[in-house]
């Protein structure tokens, strides 16, 4: 099989280069922006002419939250639009799409895990223009999955992991949220189960979450990446529930992963045991 994966130089597909390295039936193509604009209809129509995909892993994505509310026409052309010329294309060449979403599309005022059945309502301009990539995905295709996830981080990119440990190189106390509460994801396990869901040829098709398991506010999440990496000893940590952002966010937006479990019999983990075992592996 032949795989594209959009947004190549992200750091859910560069963790899906690290997976994928493994012995497999698949071939991989990786194109960044630079290759293959999403937003460029003309461009994916003739990228398409010359190619041929079995699967699209789409990892474009504008995930600025904050700038998204100032901005967010950008957001839009690319997390909807450019969707909308994805999953257009994928129909034209019967195409399976494996699209990554986000547990912002949920506007945070359960608190109990959001499944699947859940109706989305977004409240900020970035959940609003990834959902509306979700329904043009629906709309448009009958063999895709739609991957809402949440809090996602890896040893690449910019992410809140490596924002706290740098800032604890320079700064002696940290201030961090605890109004929020969802559950940190480690982009390698993402990736092993989206190669997964390629190399079961799975048909069951639809909309999946998927996070590592349990449940954290963000002060959590930064005392525990301290603490792991052994710089509780010389950085403060302070807890606040008034934390500034541009962009209002979902207080609680823990997902369910009934629905994966079930259809692909997989066994999730922990996020703390998920980012122990990282850093100690030193793949972070």
């Amino acid at each position: 099989m032949k795989i594209l994966v959009t947004g190549g130089n992200g750091q859910l597909a560069k963790c899906i280069k690290i997976v994928q390295n493994k012995p497999s039936f698949s071939t991989f193509l990786f194109a960044d922006a630079n290759e293959l604009d999403i937003t460029n209809n003309e461009l994916i129509k003739e990228y398409f002419s010359r190619n041929h995909f079995d699967f699209i892993i789409n990892c474009a994505a504008y995930t600025n939250v904050d700038q998204a509310e100032k901005s967010p026409q950008r957001a839009f052309l690319v997390n909807s639009e450019g969707v909308k010329y994805l999953a257009e294309i994928c129909k034209e060449y019967k195409t399976t799409l494996i699209h990554i979403s986000t547990d912002y599309v949920f506007d945070g005022v359960k608190n109990t895990p959001y499944s699947e059945k859940n109706n989305p309502n977004p409240i900020n301009e970035y959940g609003k223009s990834k959902l509306t990539g979700e329904q043009y995905i629906q709309k448009i295709l009958e063999n895709y999955f739609i991957i809402r996830t949440s809090w996602l981080y890896s040893q690449f990119g910019n992410n809140f992991y490596k924002t706290i440990l740098e800032k604890s190189e320079t700064e002696k106390e940290l201030t961090i949220t605890i109004s929020e509460i969802g559950t940190p994801t480690n982009a390698n396990d993402l990736a092993a189960f989206i190669v997964h869901i390629i190399e079961s040829e799975s048909k069951d098709y639809g909309i999946y979450h998927f996070s590592n398991e349990g449940r954290a506010s963000w002060y959590d999440f930064a005392n525990e990446i301290l603490k792991l990496s052994g710089k509780l000893k010389v950085i403060m940590i302070k807890k606040t529930d008034n934390y500034p952002t541009f962009a209002k966010r979902p207080k609680f937006s823990v997902l369910s992963k009934s629905l994966v479990r079930e259809k692909f019999d997989i066994e999730l983990i922990d996020w703390k045991k998920s980012l122990f075992k990282s850093i100690n592996d030193k793949n972070l």
